[in-house]
């Protein structure tokens, strides 16, 4: 189902602090499970950046981080959730622990500003106002989002039981379209980016892929979603029967779509 996130105000989740820091409850979890990112799009986003100095917004566990690590970047970490820093910090990051809106940038620069799965918790005026602070002229923002989408009858399955369980969550209704359940997020962020006036013309794009997974390896993920470490254990637990139930009936694997959605600008040639 679309990995949306988790919270009572879903035009504004950045207001849903509790979700927005809930992540870290279980960070080995959410590191192992996550799904990462194709090479193609750090590729792309890579091509056209003057620089090596990479920010990492709400960095995690480095999931995010990792690949553009190993394409030669120094990356540093800003994250919420001290759990979670400290989980990156064992991968041999450095991370610093602020809400990004608040973090003190020392007068430092970076040519990449990147986001992977957390630009909807960041305030986004606040946050489009304070990378172009910290971007080098020519440098470049890149917001990302993994989208998924599982086949239509599982989707169904999957929404029935939220609903039936947690029927007030976002999770009790599915899209047709899981990108159109990211529009509005990916629109306000490109018109707050627009809003700033130091970057040219916000772009969008995205790279299809595809990772198959069986019903244990989906519900060791579930619990990583927004929110779902705030369920109380007997309500996970109804939950992950309900879900493992479904993909059983679907003959115990499926097949997820992703579509890796980029939101990306580029930091004008004056100074910063």
């Amino acid at each position: 189902m679309p990995i949306l996130p988790s919270s009572p105000t879903p035009d504004e989740p950045h207001r849903a602090r509790q979700a927005a820091e809930s992540f870290g409850a279980d960070a080995e979890r959410y590191d192992r499970t996550r799904p990462r990112y194709p090479q193609a799009l750090v590729d792309r986003i890579l091509s056209d950046v003057p620089g090596r100095e990479v920010l990492d917004v709400g960095i995690g566990t480095g999931v995010s981080a990792r690949p553009f690590r190993a394409a030669g970047c120094r990356v540093l970490g800003v994250e919420v959730d001290p759990r979670m820093a400290a989980f990156a910090r064992r991968d041999g990051f450095e991370v610093e622990v602020a809400k990004f809106e608040d973090w003190h940038t020392a007068g430092r620069t970076f040519d990449l500003v990147i986001s992977g799965m957390t630009w909807h918790w960041v305030e986004p005026a606040a946050g489009a106002a304070k990378v172009a602070k910290v971007l080098r002229p020519n440098g470049r923002l890149a917001t990302f989002w993994n989208v998924g989408q599982p086949p239509p009858e599982l989707a169904q399955a999957f929404s029935a039981v939220y609903e039936r369980i947690l029927p007030d969550t976002p999770f009790a209704s599915a899209p047709s379209d899981a990108l159109a359940a990211y529009e509005r997020i990916l629109t306000q962020a490109a018109d707050e980016i627009r809003a700033v006036g130091a970057f040219g013309e916000p772009q969008r794009w995205q790279v299809d892929w595809e990772q198959p997974y069986d019903t244990d390896q989906w519900l060791d993920q579930v619990p990583t979603f927004g929110g779902h470490s705030r369920f109380p254990p007997a309500t996970l637990r109804r939950l992950l029967d309900g879900i493992g139930a479904a993909i059983d009936g679907a003959g115990g694997r499926f097949t997820m779509r992703y579509a890796a959605v980029v939101l990306t600008a580029r930091r004008g040639p004056g100074s910063t």
